[in-house]
Protein backbone atom coordinates (compact mmCIF):
# COMPACT_ATOMS: atom_id res chain seq x y z
CA UNK A 1 0.00 0.00 0.00
CA UNK A 2 1.75 2.85 -1.26
CA UNK A 3 0.24 5.55 1.24
CA UNK A 4 1.86 3.76 4.63
CA UNK A 5 5.82 4.02 4.09
CA UNK A 6 8.45 2.61 6.55
CA UNK A 7 6.63 3.10 9.90
CA UNK A 8 7.31 -0.62 10.73
CA UNK A 9 4.25 -2.69 10.51
CA UNK A 10 3.11 -3.06 14.68
CA UNK A 11 0.76 -6.43 13.57
CA UNK A 12 -1.62 -5.10 16.42
CA UNK A 13 -2.42 -1.80 18.43
CA UNK A 14 -4.70 0.33 16.73
CA UNK A 15 -4.73 -2.28 13.66
CA UNK A 16 -7.32 -4.13 16.06
CA UNK A 17 -9.62 -1.49 16.57
CA UNK A 18 -9.29 -1.29 12.19
CA UNK A 19 -10.39 -4.72 12.56
CA UNK A 20 -13.24 -4.43 14.64
CA UNK A 21 -14.38 -1.21 12.26
CA UNK A 22 -14.00 -3.56 9.28
CA UNK A 23 -15.74 -6.38 10.52
CA UNK A 24 -18.69 -3.81 11.45
CA UNK A 25 -18.77 -2.13 7.97
CA UNK A 26 -18.38 -5.99 6.44
CA UNK A 27 -22.04 -6.96 9.29
CA UNK A 28 -23.95 -3.96 7.93
CA UNK A 29 -23.02 -3.69 4.22
CA UNK A 30 -21.36 -7.03 2.64
CA UNK A 31 -23.79 -9.06 3.85
CA UNK A 32 -26.82 -7.47 2.05
CA UNK A 33 -26.05 -10.11 -1.25
CA UNK A 34 -27.15 -13.06 1.54
CA UNK A 35 -30.55 -11.68 1.31
CA UNK A 36 -31.49 -11.06 -1.84
CA UNK A 37 -33.86 -14.32 -2.72
CA UNK A 38 -35.19 -13.62 0.56
CA UNK A 39 -35.72 -9.73 0.27
CA UNK A 40 -36.56 -9.45 -3.51
CA UNK A 41 -37.65 -13.26 -4.46
CA UNK A 42 -41.72 -12.22 -3.80
CA UNK A 43 -41.30 -9.09 -5.13
CA UNK A 44 -40.28 -10.15 -8.53
CA UNK A 45 -43.18 -13.11 -8.28
CA UNK A 46 -45.52 -10.67 -7.65
CA UNK A 47 -44.17 -8.69 -10.88
CA UNK A 48 -44.18 -12.26 -12.39
CA UNK A 49 -40.52 -12.73 -12.96
CA UNK A 50 -38.25 -16.06 -13.62
CA UNK A 51 -35.17 -16.65 -11.88
CA UNK A 52 -32.90 -15.65 -14.83
CA UNK A 53 -34.39 -12.36 -14.01
CA UNK A 54 -33.44 -12.59 -10.64
CA UNK A 55 -30.30 -14.33 -11.62
CA UNK A 56 -29.39 -10.85 -14.38
CA UNK A 57 -30.17 -8.45 -11.11
CA UNK A 58 -27.53 -10.22 -9.26
CA UNK A 59 -25.07 -10.93 -11.73
CA UNK A 60 -25.15 -7.39 -12.73
CA UNK A 61 -24.43 -6.33 -9.18
CA UNK A 62 -21.67 -8.52 -8.97
CA UNK A 63 -20.59 -6.98 -12.58
CA UNK A 64 -20.84 -3.55 -10.54
CA UNK A 65 -18.73 -4.56 -7.49
CA UNK A 66 -16.11 -6.38 -9.47
CA UNK A 67 -16.05 -3.70 -12.35
CA UNK A 68 -15.06 -1.14 -9.62
CA UNK A 69 -12.09 -2.78 -9.76
CA UNK A 70 -10.96 -0.42 -12.33
CA UNK A 71 -11.00 2.86 -9.66
CA UNK A 72 -9.94 1.15 -7.01
CA UNK A 73 -6.01 0.76 -7.74
CA UNK A 74 -5.92 4.75 -9.01
CA UNK A 75 -8.53 5.51 -6.31
CA UNK A 76 -6.66 4.05 -3.16
CA UNK A 77 -3.37 5.27 -4.35
CA UNK A 78 -4.43 8.92 -4.14
CA UNK A 79 -7.30 8.89 -1.68
CA UNK A 80 -7.11 7.27 1.54
CA UNK A 81 -9.17 3.64 2.44
CA UNK A 82 -11.05 5.76 5.23
CA UNK A 83 -12.42 8.06 2.08
CA UNK A 84 -13.06 4.82 -0.68
CA UNK A 85 -14.99 3.31 2.46
CA UNK A 86 -17.26 6.07 3.41
CA UNK A 87 -17.94 6.50 -0.47
CA UNK A 88 -19.17 2.66 -0.99
CA UNK A 89 -21.28 3.17 2.18
CA UNK A 90 -23.20 6.16 1.11
CA UNK A 91 -23.95 4.09 -2.46
CA UNK A 92 -25.14 0.87 -1.18
CA UNK A 93 -27.16 3.03 1.18
CA UNK A 94 -28.95 4.94 -1.78
CA UNK A 95 -29.01 1.84 -3.77
CA UNK A 96 -31.46 0.23 -1.35
CA UNK A 97 -33.43 3.26 -0.99
CA UNK A 98 -34.07 3.75 -4.79
CA UNK A 99 -34.86 -0.31 -4.65
CA UNK A 100 -37.62 0.14 -2.19
CA UNK A 101 -39.52 2.47 -4.52
CA UNK A 102 -39.09 0.66 -7.67
CA UNK A 103 -41.63 -1.30 -9.22
CA UNK A 104 -40.23 -1.99 -12.81
CA UNK A 105 -37.22 -4.22 -13.45
CA UNK A 106 -34.95 -1.57 -14.55
CA UNK A 107 -34.98 0.25 -11.53
CA UNK A 108 -34.16 -2.84 -9.38
CA UNK A 109 -31.26 -2.81 -11.94
CA UNK A 110 -30.24 0.95 -11.32
CA UNK A 111 -30.86 0.95 -7.42
CA UNK A 112 -29.17 -2.62 -6.32
CA UNK A 113 -27.32 -3.48 -9.57
CA UNK A 114 -25.92 -0.33 -9.81
CA UNK A 115 -25.73 1.70 -6.98
CA UNK A 116 -25.00 -1.34 -4.03
CA UNK A 117 -22.80 -2.87 -6.20
CA UNK A 118 -20.15 0.35 -7.06
CA UNK A 119 -20.59 1.12 -3.08
CA UNK A 120 -19.86 -2.72 -2.08
CA UNK A 121 -17.14 -2.79 -4.55
CA UNK A 122 -15.65 0.11 -3.47
CA UNK A 123 -15.95 -1.33 0.51
CA UNK A 124 -14.32 -4.29 0.22
CA UNK A 125 -10.54 -3.66 -1.10
CA UNK A 126 -10.59 -0.28 0.53
CA UNK A 127 -10.99 -2.27 4.28
CA UNK A 128 -8.81 -5.18 3.07
CA UNK A 129 -6.09 -2.51 2.44
CA UNK A 130 -6.56 -1.19 5.82
CA UNK A 131 -6.38 -3.97 7.64
CA UNK A 132 -3.23 -5.00 5.32
CA UNK A 133 -0.86 -2.26 6.95
CA UNK A 134 -1.52 -3.13 10.02
CA UNK A 135 -0.62 -7.00 10.02
CA UNK A 136 1.88 -9.26 8.51
CA UNK A 137 2.38 -12.13 10.42
CA UNK A 138 -1.24 -12.14 11.97
CA UNK A 139 -2.48 -10.97 8.72
CA UNK A 140 -4.75 -14.13 8.43
CA UNK A 141 -6.33 -13.96 11.57
CA UNK A 142 -6.55 -10.03 11.34
CA UNK A 143 -8.97 -10.99 7.85
CA UNK A 144 -10.68 -13.51 9.35
CA UNK A 145 -12.51 -11.83 12.74
CA UNK A 146 -12.96 -9.04 10.33
CA UNK A 147 -15.31 -11.31 7.52
CA UNK A 148 -16.75 -12.77 10.67
CA UNK A 149 -19.42 -9.63 10.60
CA UNK A 150 -20.23 -10.72 7.15
CA UNK A 151 -20.81 -13.73 8.78
CA UNK A 152 -22.94 -12.56 12.02
CA UNK A 153 -24.62 -10.04 9.28
CA UNK A 154 -25.78 -12.61 7.34
CA UNK A 155 -27.03 -14.80 10.65
CA UNK A 156 -29.30 -11.51 11.73
CA UNK A 157 -30.01 -9.93 8.62
CA UNK A 158 -32.25 -13.17 7.50
CA UNK A 159 -34.88 -13.05 10.21
CA UNK A 160 -34.73 -9.16 10.36
CA UNK A 161 -35.95 -9.27 6.35
CA UNK A 162 -38.36 -12.23 7.35
CA UNK A 163 -40.05 -10.13 10.41
CA UNK A 164 -40.24 -6.77 8.47
CA UNK A 165 -41.38 -8.86 5.49
CA UNK A 166 -43.91 -10.46 7.14
CA UNK A 167 -45.22 -7.19 9.10
CA UNK A 168 -44.78 -4.59 7.38
CA UNK A 169 -44.22 -5.13 3.76
CA UNK A 170 -41.52 -4.80 0.69
CA UNK A 171 -40.92 -1.50 1.04
CA UNK A 172 -40.21 -0.86 4.74
CA UNK A 173 -38.17 -4.06 4.48
CA UNK A 174 -35.79 -2.45 1.83
CA UNK A 175 -35.69 0.84 3.92
CA UNK A 176 -34.47 -0.81 7.46
CA UNK A 177 -31.70 -2.67 5.32
CA UNK A 178 -30.91 1.15 4.05
CA UNK A 179 -30.87 2.03 7.46
CA UNK A 180 -28.81 -0.42 8.54
CA UNK A 181 -26.33 -0.16 5.53
CA UNK A 182 -25.80 4.05 6.75
CA UNK A 183 -24.57 2.83 10.17
CA UNK A 184 -21.58 1.65 7.97
CA UNK A 185 -19.46 5.08 8.34
CA UNK A 186 -18.87 4.35 12.00
CA UNK A 187 -16.71 1.73 11.05
CA UNK A 188 -14.73 4.04 8.17
CA UNK A 189 -14.81 6.95 10.64
CA UNK A 190 -12.69 4.58 12.80
CA UNK A 191 -9.21 4.20 10.21
CA UNK A 192 -6.54 5.20 10.66
CA UNK A 193 -3.12 5.29 8.09
CA UNK A 194 0.02 4.47 10.22
CA UNK A 195 1.68 7.47 8.79
CA UNK A 196 0.94 10.59 6.65
CA UNK A 197 0.94 9.19 3.21
CA UNK A 198 4.26 10.51 1.51
CA UNK A 199 4.52 12.05 -2.47
CA UNK A 200 3.56 9.30 -4.70
CA UNK A 201 7.08 8.81 -7.49
CA UNK A 202 3.79 9.80 -9.55
CA UNK A 203 -0.12 11.63 -9.09
CA UNK A 204 -1.61 9.38 -11.31
CA UNK A 205 -4.58 12.04 -12.32
CA UNK A 206 -2.31 15.40 -12.85
CA UNK A 207 0.71 13.31 -14.80
CA UNK A 208 -2.21 11.70 -17.30
CA UNK A 209 -3.70 15.47 -17.42
CA UNK A 210 -0.28 16.45 -18.31
CA UNK A 211 0.33 14.25 -20.79
CA UNK A 212 -2.84 15.09 -22.13
CA UNK A 213 -2.01 18.75 -22.66
CA UNK A 214 1.43 17.98 -24.02
CA UNK A 215 -0.31 15.80 -26.63
CA UNK A 216 -2.27 18.45 -27.07
CA UNK A 217 0.11 21.09 -27.95
CA UNK A 218 1.67 18.52 -30.12
CA UNK A 219 -1.27 17.79 -32.65
CA UNK A 220 -2.21 21.50 -32.77
CA UNK A 221 1.86 21.94 -33.77
CA UNK A 222 1.30 19.27 -36.45
CA UNK A 223 -1.89 21.15 -37.83
CA UNK A 224 -0.58 24.28 -38.32
CA UNK A 225 2.77 22.33 -40.53
CA UNK A 226 2.42 24.09 -43.57
CA UNK A 227 1.63 22.10 -46.75
CA UNK A 228 4.47 23.32 -48.33
CA UNK A 229 7.27 21.94 -45.74
CA UNK A 230 8.97 18.84 -45.77
CA UNK A 231 7.56 15.48 -44.98
CA UNK A 232 10.48 15.05 -42.90
CA UNK A 233 8.95 17.57 -40.17
CA UNK A 234 5.34 15.38 -40.44
CA UNK A 235 7.25 12.46 -39.17
CA UNK A 236 9.12 14.06 -36.56
CA UNK A 237 5.88 15.81 -35.47
CA UNK A 238 3.96 12.16 -35.95
CA UNK A 239 6.93 10.63 -33.72
CA UNK A 240 6.74 12.94 -30.92
CA UNK A 241 2.46 11.83 -30.63
CA UNK A 242 3.58 8.60 -30.68
CA UNK A 243 5.89 9.08 -28.12
CA UNK A 244 3.26 10.64 -26.04
CA UNK A 245 0.86 8.25 -26.49
CA UNK A 246 3.08 5.46 -25.50
CA UNK A 247 3.87 7.83 -22.62
CA UNK A 248 0.43 7.88 -21.30
CA UNK A 249 -0.54 4.29 -22.12
CA UNK A 250 2.45 3.52 -19.38
CA UNK A 251 1.02 5.83 -16.76
CA UNK A 252 -1.88 3.81 -16.89
CA UNK A 253 -0.20 0.58 -17.21
CA UNK A 254 1.49 1.57 -13.81
CA UNK A 255 -1.42 2.80 -12.06
CA UNK A 256 -3.70 -0.08 -12.69
CA UNK A 257 -0.62 -2.42 -12.40
CA UNK A 258 -1.40 -3.86 -15.73
CA UNK A 259 1.96 -5.51 -15.80
CA UNK A 260 0.89 -8.19 -13.14
CA UNK A 261 -1.41 -9.75 -16.22
CA UNK A 262 2.17 -10.74 -18.05
CA UNK A 263 2.22 -13.66 -15.26
CA UNK A 264 0.64 -17.16 -15.99
CA UNK A 265 0.44 -18.13 -12.49
CA UNK A 266 -1.48 -14.71 -11.68
CA UNK A 267 -3.92 -15.30 -14.40
CA UNK A 268 -4.70 -19.09 -13.32
CA UNK A 269 -5.17 -17.09 -9.22
CA UNK A 270 -7.46 -14.98 -10.63
CA UNK A 271 -9.61 -16.71 -13.06
CA UNK A 272 -10.45 -19.57 -10.38
CA UNK A 273 -11.28 -17.38 -7.60
CA UNK A 274 -13.44 -15.50 -9.97
CA UNK A 275 -14.97 -19.15 -10.95
CA UNK A 276 -15.65 -19.49 -7.47
CA UNK A 277 -17.37 -16.37 -6.58
CA UNK A 278 -19.43 -16.63 -9.89
CA UNK A 279 -20.60 -20.13 -8.25
CA UNK A 280 -21.07 -19.27 -4.42
CA UNK A 281 -22.71 -15.52 -5.88
CA UNK A 282 -25.40 -17.69 -7.30
CA UNK A 283 -25.69 -20.40 -4.99
CA UNK A 284 -26.80 -17.52 -2.05
CA UNK A 285 -29.09 -16.07 -4.35
CA UNK A 286 -30.75 -19.46 -5.26
CA UNK A 287 -30.88 -21.10 -2.00
CA UNK A 288 -33.56 -19.57 -0.70
CA UNK A 289 -35.63 -19.94 -3.71
CA UNK A 290 -34.60 -23.73 -3.55
CA UNK A 291 -35.85 -24.09 0.02
CA UNK A 292 -38.81 -22.54 -0.61
CA UNK A 293 -39.95 -23.72 -4.28
CA UNK A 294 -37.82 -27.27 -4.22
CA UNK A 295 -38.24 -28.38 -0.68
CA UNK A 296 -41.54 -26.62 0.11
CA UNK A 297 -40.10 -24.46 3.20
CA UNK A 298 -41.69 -21.86 4.65
CA UNK A 299 -40.00 -18.22 5.13
CA UNK A 300 -39.20 -19.12 8.99
CA UNK A 301 -36.97 -22.58 8.18
CA UNK A 302 -36.02 -20.57 5.41
CA UNK A 303 -34.02 -18.21 7.82
CA UNK A 304 -32.99 -20.29 9.67
CA UNK A 305 -31.36 -22.69 7.42
CA UNK A 306 -30.04 -19.46 5.77
CA UNK A 307 -28.38 -18.44 9.50
CA UNK A 308 -26.83 -21.79 9.96
CA UNK A 309 -24.74 -21.41 7.23
CA UNK A 310 -24.17 -18.54 8.18
CA UNK A 311 -23.34 -19.39 11.82
CA UNK A 312 -20.79 -22.24 10.87
CA UNK A 313 -19.29 -19.24 8.27
CA UNK A 314 -18.25 -17.38 11.27
CA UNK A 315 -17.46 -19.83 13.69
CA UNK A 316 -14.67 -21.23 10.53
CA UNK A 317 -13.71 -17.08 9.89
CA UNK A 318 -12.48 -17.11 13.22
CA UNK A 319 -10.72 -20.43 14.38
CA UNK A 320 -9.51 -21.13 10.65
CA UNK A 321 -6.76 -18.39 10.28
CA UNK A 322 -5.04 -19.35 13.73
CA UNK A 323 -4.69 -22.86 12.82
CA UNK A 324 -3.51 -22.09 8.95
CA UNK A 325 -1.14 -19.52 10.34
CA UNK A 326 0.02 -21.80 13.33
CA UNK A 327 0.39 -24.61 10.29
CA UNK A 328 2.00 -22.09 7.66
CA UNK A 329 -0.01 -23.78 5.10
CA UNK A 330 -0.08 -21.15 1.52
CA UNK A 331 -3.46 -19.20 1.50
CA UNK A 332 -4.22 -20.71 -2.12
CA UNK A 333 -3.73 -24.49 -0.45
CA UNK A 334 -6.55 -23.50 1.82
CA UNK A 335 -8.96 -21.27 -0.66
CA UNK A 336 -8.61 -25.01 -2.91
CA UNK A 337 -9.59 -27.29 0.03
CA UNK A 338 -12.45 -25.03 0.51
CA UNK A 339 -13.38 -25.48 -2.81
CA UNK A 340 -13.36 -29.38 -2.69
CA UNK A 341 -15.18 -29.24 0.63
CA UNK A 342 -17.84 -26.89 -1.41
CA UNK A 343 -18.23 -29.27 -4.18
CA UNK A 344 -19.06 -32.21 -1.70
CA UNK A 345 -21.49 -30.23 0.38
CA UNK A 346 -23.29 -28.53 -2.47
CA UNK A 347 -23.75 -31.80 -3.91
CA UNK A 348 -25.28 -33.46 -1.09
CA UNK A 349 -27.79 -30.40 -0.22
CA UNK A 350 -28.93 -30.76 -3.86
CA UNK A 351 -29.97 -34.05 -3.00
CA UNK A 352 -31.17 -33.39 0.34
CA UNK A 353 -35.13 -33.49 1.13
CA UNK A 354 -35.39 -33.72 5.14
CA UNK A 355 -34.67 -30.74 7.35
CA UNK A 356 -32.26 -32.37 9.51
CA UNK A 357 -29.95 -33.25 6.11
CA UNK A 358 -30.14 -29.77 5.33
CA UNK A 359 -29.44 -28.10 8.64
CA UNK A 360 -26.26 -30.48 8.57
CA UNK A 361 -25.72 -29.85 4.88
CA UNK A 362 -25.87 -25.75 5.60
CA UNK A 363 -23.28 -26.33 8.20
CA UNK A 364 -21.01 -27.56 5.95
CA UNK A 365 -21.16 -25.71 3.33
CA UNK A 366 -20.90 -22.62 5.66
CA UNK A 367 -17.70 -24.11 7.41
CA UNK A 368 -16.15 -24.40 3.32
CA UNK A 369 -17.27 -21.21 2.53
CA UNK A 370 -14.60 -19.60 5.02
CA UNK A 371 -12.13 -20.76 3.99
CA UNK A 372 -12.82 -19.57 0.46
CA UNK A 373 -13.94 -16.03 1.62
CA UNK A 374 -11.03 -15.68 4.23
CA UNK A 375 -8.34 -16.56 1.88
CA UNK A 376 -9.73 -15.02 -1.37
CA UNK A 377 -7.87 -11.40 -0.57
CA UNK A 378 -4.75 -13.18 1.07
CA UNK A 379 -4.27 -15.13 -2.03
CA UNK A 380 -3.40 -12.38 -4.33
CA UNK A 381 -1.40 -10.67 -1.62
CA UNK A 382 0.87 -13.70 -1.09
CA UNK A 383 1.40 -13.64 -5.00
CA UNK A 384 2.10 -9.99 -5.13
CA UNK A 385 4.38 -7.37 -4.19
CA UNK A 386 2.75 -4.58 -1.72
CA UNK A 387 3.17 -1.68 -4.36
CA UNK A 388 1.02 -4.12 -6.72
CA UNK A 389 -1.12 -5.18 -4.39
CA UNK A 390 -4.39 -2.80 -4.84
CA UNK A 391 -3.72 -2.92 -8.67
CA UNK A 392 -3.97 -7.12 -8.49
CA UNK A 393 -7.19 -7.23 -6.41
CA UNK A 394 -8.68 -4.37 -8.97
CA UNK A 395 -7.73 -7.11 -11.67
CA UNK A 396 -8.90 -9.95 -9.79
CA UNK A 397 -12.25 -8.02 -9.16
CA UNK A 398 -12.34 -7.41 -12.71
CA UNK A 399 -12.20 -10.97 -13.92
CA UNK A 400 -14.62 -11.67 -11.14
CA UNK A 401 -17.06 -9.11 -12.97
CA UNK A 402 -16.45 -10.66 -16.57
CA UNK A 403 -17.44 -14.48 -15.61
CA UNK A 404 -20.48 -13.33 -13.62
CA UNK A 405 -22.39 -11.43 -16.46
CA UNK A 406 -21.04 -14.48 -18.32
CA UNK A 407 -21.01 -17.85 -16.85
CA UNK A 408 -23.23 -16.40 -14.05
CA UNK A 409 -26.23 -15.81 -15.71
CA UNK A 410 -26.09 -19.12 -17.76
CA UNK A 411 -27.33 -20.62 -14.04
CA UNK A 412 -30.24 -18.53 -14.45
CA UNK A 413 -31.06 -20.29 -17.84
CA UNK A 414 -30.35 -23.67 -16.83
CA UNK A 415 -32.91 -23.00 -13.61
CA UNK A 416 -35.55 -21.97 -16.41
CA UNK A 417 -34.98 -23.96 -18.63
CA UNK A 418 -35.15 -27.15 -16.64
CA UNK A 419 -37.31 -26.04 -14.13
CA UNK A 420 -35.26 -27.61 -11.66
CA UNK A 421 -33.28 -25.92 -8.74
CA UNK A 422 -31.50 -28.96 -8.30
CA UNK A 423 -29.91 -29.34 -11.77
CA UNK A 424 -28.84 -25.49 -11.39
CA UNK A 425 -27.24 -26.64 -7.98
CA UNK A 426 -25.32 -29.24 -9.81
CA UNK A 427 -24.13 -26.82 -12.75
CA UNK A 428 -22.54 -24.36 -10.58
CA UNK A 429 -20.66 -27.64 -8.57
CA UNK A 430 -19.29 -28.27 -12.02
CA UNK A 431 -17.26 -24.95 -12.04
CA UNK A 432 -16.48 -25.60 -9.17
CA UNK A 433 -14.72 -29.15 -10.98
CA UNK A 434 -13.18 -27.19 -12.85
CA UNK A 435 -11.07 -25.01 -10.66
CA UNK A 436 -9.87 -28.19 -8.42
CA UNK A 437 -8.99 -29.95 -11.88
CA UNK A 438 -6.96 -26.62 -12.99
CA UNK A 439 -5.98 -26.28 -10.11
CA UNK A 440 -4.40 -29.10 -8.57
CA UNK A 441 -1.71 -30.49 -10.48
CA UNK A 442 -0.06 -26.81 -10.25
CA UNK A 443 -0.43 -26.20 -6.70
CA UNK A 444 0.78 -30.68 -6.20
CA UNK A 445 3.75 -29.57 -8.38
CA UNK A 446 5.00 -26.11 -6.46
CA UNK A 447 4.77 -28.36 -3.44
CA UNK A 448 6.69 -31.33 -4.18
CA UNK A 449 8.99 -28.34 -5.69
CA UNK A 450 9.01 -26.59 -2.74
CA UNK A 451 9.68 -29.78 -0.85
CA UNK A 452 12.72 -31.05 -2.89
CA UNK A 453 14.34 -27.37 -2.34
CA UNK A 454 14.10 -27.52 1.31
CA UNK A 455 15.84 -31.23 1.67
CA UNK A 456 18.42 -29.52 -0.60
CA UNK A 457 19.31 -26.95 1.56
CA UNK A 458 19.10 -29.42 4.43
CA UNK A 459 21.64 -31.65 3.35
CA UNK A 460 23.77 -28.34 2.08
CA UNK A 461 23.43 -27.51 5.84
CA UNK A 462 24.40 -30.94 6.82
CA UNK A 463 27.48 -30.67 4.99
CA UNK A 464 28.52 -27.84 6.20
CA UNK A 465 28.30 -28.48 9.64
CA UNK A 466 30.18 -31.79 9.12
CA UNK A 467 32.97 -29.30 7.37
CA UNK A 468 32.85 -27.28 10.78
CA UNK A 469 33.48 -30.04 12.41
CA UNK A 470 36.29 -31.46 10.39
CA UNK A 471 38.32 -28.43 10.41
CA UNK A 472 37.44 -27.67 14.66
CA UNK A 473 39.27 -31.45 14.65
Amino acid sequence: MENITKTPVPNGGWGWIVVAAVAFINMTNQSIPSVFGLLFGGQLLVMKQETSTASLITNLHSLTLNLSGLLIGPAIKNYSPRIVATIGCLFTTSGLVFSAFSTQVWQFIVGYSLFCGLGQGLIAPSTFMAINSYFTTKRGRAVGVSLAGSGLGQMMIPHIVRIFLDKYGFQSAVLALAAFTFNGLIGAAMFRPLSKPPQNKFNNRKDVKLLLDKNEKSLNQVKIVKTNEPLVENSKQDSKTKKLCDKIINRLVEAMDLELLRDPVFWSIIIGMGLVYTSTTNFTMLFPYFLQNSIGLNRSDTAMCMSVVAGADICCRLLLPFITDKLKIPYRNIFLFGTIGLLISRAALAESTSLTSIIIMSAFTGMTKSSTVVNNNLTVSSHCRPEKLAGGLGLSMITKGMLVITVGQLFGFVRDYTGSYVTCLHSQNLVLAVVIVLWTPEILYKTWKNHRKSSNNDAEDGEQDRFKEQNVC
